[in-house]
């Protein structure tokens, strides 16, 4: 008898540790979480840098358009989720129904980048422009999306007010890289992408995206950023200009304290806000700067 009871002691240690072991905090554990396509390069180098410092945590990132990441967090395979909008009433109250608080906090802001191929000579395009485009409307001009479901294509048909993209002047292809070569090769063409995919190419396309061209925006009358064209950059991202930026966001799902918490709060922390600040986007807050000032000697 005390034999099977040592037994099922060392047994009940045994499962107890292996729990405790997988057991996930803010700063350790396993995770995943989805993320907008659009985002990969900032939230590539985020992630580097959160695990380089928590050793001990492990985030599997699922880069997917924006349309199939809603359906998967609807569908409960992740709770935490990258995007470049907020949840709808609808979606979030799926979510609820679960008992799960949604936590969303703001860390970035993006803009999406409209690139012509080096040779175009006009690079200055309107918002009008672009809805008239969107509207089916003739022009020389065509644009290139990242992909059908995408955030870019959902972003630009709430601004023309369209529920599907004309047949003649858009194209949807597979990806951001896709839409980077296929500008590359064809002359004409606007390709339409994540902002941060300009400022921080895959190694592979740096010579690709440095023969691009950046489109300067003007808005519609009225609005800020009518006066003139604009590029996107960090100055006119914060003064509001440059008229096709958006906000990112990371929404947390999780139950009580997990991963999801922990990385929300690096991000908006110090570190993860310089690591926006360095990859060309605008932080939340701007990260503080010490000077050290040194007394001269008498």
């Amino acid at each position: 008898m005390r034999y099977w009871f040592s037994v099922c002691f060392l047994i009940a240690i045994f499962f107890n540790s292996c729990i405790n072991k997988e057991k996930e905090t803010e700063t350790s554990g396993t995770a995943k979480m989805l993320v907008d396509e659009s985002l990969t390069p900032i939230i590539e180098d985020e992630l580097v840098v959160f695990e380089n410092i928590y050793k001990n945590a492990k985030i599997d990132a699922s880069y997917q358009t924006e349309g199939n990441l809603i359906k998967n967090l609807l569908a409960d395979s992740a709770r935490i989720a990258i995007m470049a909008r907020t949840l709808r009433p609808d979606e979030a109250k799926i979510i609820q129904n679960r008992k799960l608080l949604i936590h969303v906090n703001r860390f970035a802001i993006d803009a999406i980048a409209l690139v012509a191929n080096k040779a175009s000579v006009d690079t200055l395009i309107t918002v009008q422009e672009l809805i008239d485009i969107l509207n089916g409307k003739f022009s020389k001009r065509q644009l290139v999306f990242d992909n059908a479901n995408s955030s870019t294509v959902r972003y630009l048909m709430e601004l023309a007010g369209i529920k599907q993209l004309p047949e003649k002047g858009v194209y949807a292809l597979n990806s951001n890289q896709e839409v980077i070569k296929y500008v590359h090769n064809n002359l004409g063409s606007i390709g339409v992408i994540g902002f941060n995919w300009i400022k921080q190419p895959p190694v592979e396309l740096e010579g690709t995206v440095a023969e691009l061209k950046m489109m300067r925006v003007k808005n519609l009358p009225g609005k800020p950023g009518s006066d003139k064209y604009y590029i996107p950059n960090q100055d006119n991202l914060a003064q509001e200009q440059y008229p096709l930026s958006r906000n990112v966001y990371i929404i947390n799902c999780q139950a009580g304290g997990g991963l999801g918490l922990g990385f929300a709060s690096f991000l908006a922390g110090e570190v993860g806000q310089r690591v926006v600040l360095k990859s060309g986007l605008m932080p939340d807050s701007i990260p503080t700067r010490e000077i050290l000032i040194r007394k001269n000697k008498e």
